[in-house]
């Protein structure tokens, strides 16, 4: 994707916290001439390859797993929240009048190869740390465990599994970092009002590393 220089994110730390803060990923494939997109929650296992791999799992009844071949590349697009910045925002618009409205966003594309997996314990284990991951908030977790071993074994059974060895892991942080901290912080504090509080707060701690440097 195209991205200007100073939106553009590089600290794999900070790509990869986006991801697993923001992990429903639409994967890109093609096959036949077609393309298709694929919304479903990922896992990220860092310690897998050179970069690291997303694992998940879609269901069986998805063509997916059919048409597209093992091995093939593909491209998975997380979003982690985007706000409309009006000029007003910005206190300079005031004394100038040289602003115009834009788009704040931030997104992660990771570009990997991909991999079906069919084999019970690999299914198990997505699943598990899936839950594991997302129900980590709730008063008590559920876990598979819970439920029957044979309705377990039925739903892994209506699922096939998805590995993306990682090839490149690109970010765009399009948080205005080319305004000066006054129209910065204003238009921040006006995202947070407008109800965005993610891409709002992600704009005054971009705020905060300027002011520490």
């Amino acid at each position: 994707m195209y991205i200007p220089a100073q939106f553009k994110e590089q600290d794999p730390d900070t790509l990869f916290q986006m991801i697993e803060h923001c992990p429903l990923g639409t994967l890109i494939t093609h096959s036949e001439g077609t393309l298709d997109a694929i919304h479903i929650p990922f896992e990220i296992n860092r310690e897998e390859g050179e970069i690291g791999c997303l694992i998940g799992h879609v269901a069986r009844a998805n063509p997916v797993w059919r048409s597209v071949a093992n091995g093939d590349e593909v491209l998975v697009v997380f979003r982690g929240g985007d706000a409309y910045i009006s000029p007003n925002w910005y206190p300079s618009k005031q004394q100038t009048h040289r602003q115009v409205p834009t788009w704040n966003y931030r997104a992660v594309h990771v570009r990997g190869q991909i991999t079906f997996r069919q084999d019970e314990s690999f299914l198990r284990d997505v699943v598990a740390k899936l839950t594991k991951t997302h129900e980590s908030t709730q008063p008590i977790p559920w876990s598979m465990e819970d439920a029957p071993a044979d309705y377990i074994s039925a739903m892994l059974k209506a699922i096939v599994g998805v590995e993306i060895k990682i090839l490149q892991i690109t970010g765009a942080m399009k948080l205005g970092q080319n305004k000066n901290a006054d129209d910065l912080r204003s238009a921040g504090e006006n995202v947070i009002n407008a109800g965005n509080e993610i891409i709002g707060e992600a704009m005054l701690s971009h705020l905060k590393i300027k002011d520490s440097r």
